[in-house]
């Protein structure tokens, strides 16, 4: 072959080499994009493809489902009144003299509230007492120096004995309801007819002819008006509701103020009419004041209304709160918690746990680092937590927080 043929096949394998080369490259990009979108099996061995980085698993909270006792409380309002309270008032009209307190102050039981000026109770009193004693007197003269052979006052005679077994038994009779009490008054008179007769009372009768008798009652009446001037406290409690001064003019049954006992403190509470029959004296109830929100007080169950009220058809319950510290006052409002039914040994799981999708309840527990959903049937529930009759099991972990937006088999770090 001469110099130009060995030139012409240089030049021709410098032209196919490249074109080769070329053709090498296109069908491996072929098979590479083949590989990717699925066309197809490779036609050869190409290097190993990068793979997709790992889904990062979600932080979630979770607490196993326990076995505990399902308490059903009964919420309610309730207002704070005080079971010693009592508005004092004058009893009989007069110038207040002195008033011995004011607005606040502490009192014991019997402590003077206000004095009425006394001095025309004290001035009737003692006329009445000179009425008595000359009514007295003359009583007294009489029997000292009566009439020569004047005849003394007899024993019970036999009619006497007779006419108080009748009135006895005709007493027993009419507390039955065997007669009627037109007998039962016969047989009195006829009792105390024959008692006068005997004479058993004649020094009764004597005095009442001479007027001693109603001088004694008139006394008596007198001096109760005299005590009357003076208030006192009926109990130990603080004094509020001032409403006269010293000097003033006050009349019969005016108002003076009230005597408060705030340590005997009652709430009233009302309970709907299908849950009364959950509720019985003697049962504790939780009460917590608007006052103090952070602080829980308890309560026993006093007594129930005896009523149903028809407009909202609610019964009264009076609760006994211990007020030793001072803290509640009268007029307060709390909210009432009145346990009514415990269940034993129920599956639970707390209320933020559960959800409801398409209708339906359902919560996540935690298997094996994934979030696995499962229907369940709810029975009791409160604001805090819930009964699982069906679907879950005591031990395993239901999501509390950060299930919202959860998938089934989604990836779940439970964090703490």
């Amino acid at each position: 072959m001469g110099f130009l043929g060995k030139k012409t096949l240089a030049s021709a394998c410098a032209l196919i080499v490249p074109a080769l080369v070329l053709s090498l490259f296109a069908l491996r990009s072929r098979e590479s994009v083949s590989s990717e979108t699925g066309g197809g099996p490779p036609v050869a061995a190409g290097p190993p493809l990068t793979e997709k980085p790992a889904e990062n698993p979600i932080p979630v909270k979770a607490v196993a489902a326990w076995k505990g006792d399902f308490v059903v409380k009964l919420n309610s309002l309730g207002e704070a009144f005080a079971e010693n309270k009592a508005v004092l008032r004058s009893l009989v009209p007069g110038v207040v003299r002195n008033l011995f307190v004011e607005e606040g102050q502490s009192v014991k039981a019997g402590d003077p509230i206000m004095d009425i000026d006394d001095t025309e109770y004290r001035l009737r009193l003692e006329r009445q007492e000179a009425v008595r004693l000359k009514a007295l007197s003359e009583l007294l003269l009489e029997k000292g120096f009566g009439k020569p052979g004047a005849e003394p006052g007899r024993p019970f005679p036999e009619d006497v004995s007779r006419s108080k077994e009748e009135f006895e038994r005709a007493l027993a009779l009419y507390q039955k309801g065997l007669i009627p009490r037109e007998d039962l008054e016969d047989a009195r008179g006829r009792h105390e007819r024959a008692v006068i007769a005997a004479g058993a009372k004649r020094e009764e009768i004597m005095a009442s002819s001479k007027g001693l008798t109603q001088a004694e009652a008139e006394v008596e009446i007198a001096r109760l008006e005299v005590d009357k001037t003076r208030t006192r406290a009926p109990f130990a409690g603080i004094v509020t509701n001032v409403r006269v001064s010293a000097r003033e003019h006050v009349s019969a049954f005016q108002e003076i103020c009230t005597v408060v006992d705030p340590g005997r403190i009652r709430l009233l509470a009302k309970v709907l009419e299908s849950d009364i029959g959950k509720i019985a004296p003697g049962g504790s109830v939780d009460l917590r004041f608007s006052a103090f929100p952070e602080e829980t007080f308890r309560g026993i169950v006093r007594s129930l209304g005896p009523l149903i009220d028809p407009a909202d058809r609610t019964c009264s319950v009076y609760i006994d709160v211990d007020n030793s510290s001072g803290k509640i006052k009268p007029g307060m409002h709390a909210e009432v918690e009145t346990v009514a039914e415990v269940y034993r040994r129920t599956l639970l799981v707390p209320q933020q746990a559960v959800l409801v999708r398409g209708g339906r309840t359902m919560l996540f527990v935690v298997e094996d680092g994934t979030a696995k959903w499962r229907y369940v049937k709810i029975g009791h529930e409160n604001e805090k937590t819930a009964e699982v009759l069906e679907g879950l099991g005591p031990g395993e972990l239901v999501i509390t927080e950060g299930h919202f937006a959860l998938a089934h088999d989604a990836r779940v770090r439970v964090i703490r």
